[in-house]
């Protein structure tokens, strides 16, 4: 990693060895630090407090309801400060770990109703009505690292990396930066209980991938917001900046998205090529409604990124095809051949809130909404 970067971030500089000296205290029996993790105002950040129980919890609503100040995230005005934190999902926690948990969280105003940037309470509802055909969900996840300058790690200050071609799943320490976070970032998932199916480096140097699922229901949300808090958590340790912005370096340089992976039972089973079919017509009719639902400022931020280029369709018009990652929809090669499988929405952007993504693909593919 260039010592430029070391020397601006005061974390790695810190002499993680002296912090062990007191990471191998014992905790007394019976005490646990749970972290409580949830989604800020702006719709992208996440924020955690941690604090002390008395037992170790093994199911959500075995933990208490927390609150917090929302004035200070945007998500209440300061006469009104307190939002309430109501647990929704446990994960071991890599960084504590024993007995000690990370645990997700939902947000809800004074009056116990969500928050604006509460989307799970709604996908949630969506989830339990569309059981019955038990979708799937894998995310691609992309993500950019950086530097505390705000540059791509690794980027000349006062230039450029050579063209893109030689980065992608790259090997080299002319061609990858930081994949010690990556490594880290992906057995702490692991660790914690997050389905990590694997991981890649992008086609933008100082650009990575790392995929979740298959996850049924509303899991594939709980687990992607858990493994993002991961992932800042492990670079944050490294001093080293982790974007999801889905176009960091305007020109030449490919965005970075949240491919969705779907299917339903149907589509899974012998002849589901037709219920994927359908899918992508049901789709193809509700294309602004999912470009509003696929970045979090209701698609402002993917007009940067759905050109048409960079292996983007425009976020203008719809299409599909088979192995075409030019087209909203792809139907991987292998399902076509196999007349069965899933189908990859290329459109939602690296910053999407999971829950509304998953939402909108269930309301309008199985609830017809």
């Amino acid at each position: 990693m260039p010592n430029h970067t070391l020397e601006h971030s005061p974390n790695a500089v810190l002499n993680k060895a002296v912090l062990h000296n007191y990471m191998t205290l014992p905790i007394p029996d019976g005490k646990v630090q749970a972290t409580y993790i949830w989604i800020d105002g702006s719709g992208e950040g996440i924020r955690g407090k941690t604090r002390t129980l008395d037992f170790v919890p093994n199911k959500p609503e075995e933990l208490p309801i927390w609150n917090f100040d929302g004035s200070s995230t945007g998500q209440a005005e300061g006469h009104n400060s307190d939002v309430y934190l109501y647990p929704v999902a446990i994960f071991k926690d890599p960084f504590l770990r024993g007995n000690n948990k990370l645990v997700l969280c939902e947000t809800y105003k004074y009056n116990k109703k969500p928050t604006d940037t509460n989307k799970r309470n709604t996908c949630v509802q969506a989830m339990e009505l569309a059981k019955d055909h038990k979708p799937w969900f894998g995310i691609e996840q992309e993500y950019t690292l950086l530097d505390m300058d705000k540059r791509p790690l690794g980027w000349p200050k006062n230039g450029f990396p050579g063209p893109q071609g030689p980065y992608y799943c790259g090997v080299g320490a002319d061609k990858v930066y930081a994949r010690d976070i990556v490594e880290a970032h992906y057995r702490a998932c692991l660790y914690a209980g997050i389905n990590v199916s694997g991981t890649n480096a992008e086609v933008m140097p100082a650009q990575w991938e790392y995929q979740v699922g298959p996850c049924e229901g509303i899991s594939i949300g709980d687990q992607l917001w858990v493994s993002r808090y991961i992932l800042h958590r492990v670079a944050e340790d490294f001093g080293v900046v982790v974007t999801f912005d889905p176009k960091p370096m305007e020109g030449d340089w490919n965005g970075a998205g949240a491919h969705t992976n779907y299917s339903t039972k149907a589509m899974r089973e012998e002849g589901g090529i037709i219920e994927i079919e359908k899918a992508i017509d049901k789709l193809s009719r509700n294309h602004l409604r999912h470009i509003q639902a696929y970045d979090p400022k209701g698609g402002k931020d993917n007009e940067r990124r759905l050109t048409g280029k960079h292996e983007t369709s425009s976020i203008h018009d719809f299409s599909a095809g088979v192995a075409n990652r030019g087209a909203s929809i792809r139907i991987p090669r292998g399902c076509a051949e196999d007349k069965k499988g899933y189908l990859e929405d290329r459109r939602p952007s690296s910053n999407c809130d999971p829950y509304s993504v998953a939402e909108a693909i269930v309301r309008t593919t199985i609830l017809n909404e």
